[in-house]
């Protein structure tokens, strides 16, 4: 194992028996399980006579508590939230619910300013960036993900500057290559790209010492993050530069949910989809790069400096599936990452981050995903039961282990975690260089976007463009802006603004260092 000179750990000894603890709840100054029935308590002590007989009482006292129990579990359902009720663990999980911390849950106190600020401080109070991550040696990355290393070469095409090479392919010409392509049975609107490429197979095949073989061909960079940052509008304008292809769409997400068989994260596992499904949707860009092989018998590229980008916003984040697959884990956190397997079979790609003040990408992302019952009140509410998991799990683990914690993201009803973004920069850069990494900003991008993309061309080695065509590509209107029914919510509340901003301060203070700007603490407004 490899040495990196940082590792996050908390003050404090974790306890053994963490992943058994249920969530509780805080009802009147009493811990409980959220199986046992709520009691409810008057305001002032009443005489059976005075509420009209025993009888009558037991009755309206069932109905009420039959009620309560009622909204409690449809207050979960009719959200909308991916995780449906907190007393069941998600399909995803580590082994038990978390614990709310030692600020428990209280339901009197959900609004309560003072109350979320003192969970605030505790958080605050055990977080440390110190130690080492230990990178995975090539050889148990290569044993976890054997047949994914079996297809794709550890040399490419030379003079290409994309990653491609050729692979023999002994199936039959008239057959179906993508007849059983997994993103095609599970989306219909993926048909119609594969019954292009169908038609279009058996002339890019190159034939070569008796053989048929086909180009194949990986990223040369991704887009990988965050959501809610600006990456559609990033993979827009690209889309647009003649020296740029992509996959058949933006967002595969084959490194972080299809290679596992995660479709929908309240669906449980499918069949995982090898590698080949993944490759199936860079052919046509694949194709493009080959040409015409009618007027090149040598099989070359014919447009050997076209590069293909892919754009899932989940790369940079998304490691929920680790424990399932990677689960020999002493301390909590993932003994593999997605960088590790990327690093290992394209140690040159390159990668482009678009971040964005972290408090409002978490209102941004509330406000896109969210399905029903949404406004400013309802996210406070979010806020502060995800702060108080968050705390709990600070109490056991370490940052890592808590920020790849498949059952606390799950149980939070906003994703917290997707905003501490140097927890993730950090774990890229223990495997790729920083030269290789471009972190851009939203607030700069929507400010002045002829100087981001002038940042990306560069960046990405791309050529020369005509007036016409850059106009084209930076004057284009935003992609993805916020929806007028959401835009109607108006801010989030003030109170909810300043906890977040205290939350997400030490995190925005390490990325600041990390990255040698201060305008990643997002301390004014652009």
């Amino acid at each position: 194992m490899t040495r990196v000179d940082y590792k996050y750990t908390l003050l404090g000894s974790p306890p053994d028996d963490y992943c058994q603890r249920p969530l509780l709840l805080q009802v009147d100054e009493a811990l409980v399980n959220l199986f046992t029935i709520l009691e409810v308590k008057r305001e002032r002590p009443r005489t059976w006579r005075a509420l009209g007989g025993a009888p009558k009482v037991r009755f309206y006292g069932l109905l009420f508590g039959v009620a309560v129990m009622f909204l409690v579990m449809a207050s979960y359902v009719l959200t909308g939230d991916k995780k449906g009720l907190l007393l069941t663990p998600s399909p995803y999980h580590i082994g038990g619910l978390v614990s709310p911390g030692p600020f428990a849950f209280n339901v009197s106190a959900v609004k309560d300013y003072a109350h979320m600020q003192l969970v605030v401080k505790s958080i605050e109070s055990k977080v440390v960036f110190t130690g080492w991550r230990q990178i995975p040696e090539r050889t148990a990355l290569v044993q976890s993900e054997q047949h994914m290393f079996s297809v794709i070469p550890g040399k490419f095409l030379p003079d290409v500057r994309n990653p491609c090479w050729y692979e023999e392919y002994a199936g039959n010409v008239t057959s179906d290559p993508y007849g059983e392509n997994l993103y095609a049975h599970y989306a219909r609107r993926f048909l119609t790209v594969f019954t292009h490429l169908r038609r279009t197979f058996e002339k890019h095949l190159f034939s070569h010492g008796g053989k048929l073989y086909r180009i194949r061909c990986l990223p040369y960079f991704y887009i990988i993050g965050q959501p809610k940052c600006g990456t559609t509008d990033l993979y827009n304008r690209l889309l647009l530069h003649p020296d740029v292809k992509f996959t058949t769409f933006k967002e595969p997400h084959w490194w972080t949910r299809k290679r596992f068989g995660i479709i929908r994260s309240n669906e449980g596992f499918h069949s995982r989809y090898p590698v080949e499904d993944y490759l199936d949707l860079l052919d046509e860009a694949a194709y493009f790069i080959q040409g015409n092989l009618t007027a090149n018998d040598s099989g070359a590229p014919e447009r050997p400096n076209v590069i293909i980008g892919e754009a899932s916003a989940s790369t940079m984040w998304d490691n929920n599936a680790w424990v399932y697959f990677y689960g020999n884990s002493t301390n909590g956190e993932p003994p593999f990452l997605i960088q590790d397997f990327v690093h290992a079979v394209q140690p040159d790609a390159r990668f482009i981050v678009m971040l964005r003040d972290p408090v409002e990408r978490l209102y941004s992302d509330y406000l896109y995903f969210g399905i029903s019952n949404k406004s400013v009140e309802d996210f406070h509410e979010k806020v502060s039961e995800s702060l108080q998991l968050f705390d709990g799990c600070l109490s056991d683990y370490t940052i890592r282990s808590c920020v790849y914690n498949d059952t606390l993201n799950d149980a939070m009803p906003v994703r917290l975690q997707v905003g501490l973004y140097v927890v993730y920069m950090l774990d890229w850069l223990s495997v790729f260089s920083r030269e290789q990494i471009l972190v851009l900003r939203l607030e700069d991008h929507a400010s002045n976007r002829q100087y981001t993309m002038h940042q990306i061309f560069q960046f990405l080695d791309l050529g020369p463009l005509t007036k016409q065509m850059e106009s084209m590509i930076t004057r284009s209107p935003a992609s993805n802006t916020r929806r007028p029914a959401d835009k109607n919510l108006g801010p989030m509340l003030a109170n909810t603004k300043d906890v977040l901003r205290q939350f997400y301060m030490p995190f925005n203070q390490k990325l600041a260092k990390v990255l040698h700007s201060d305008l990643f603490l997002w301390d004014s407004k652009p």
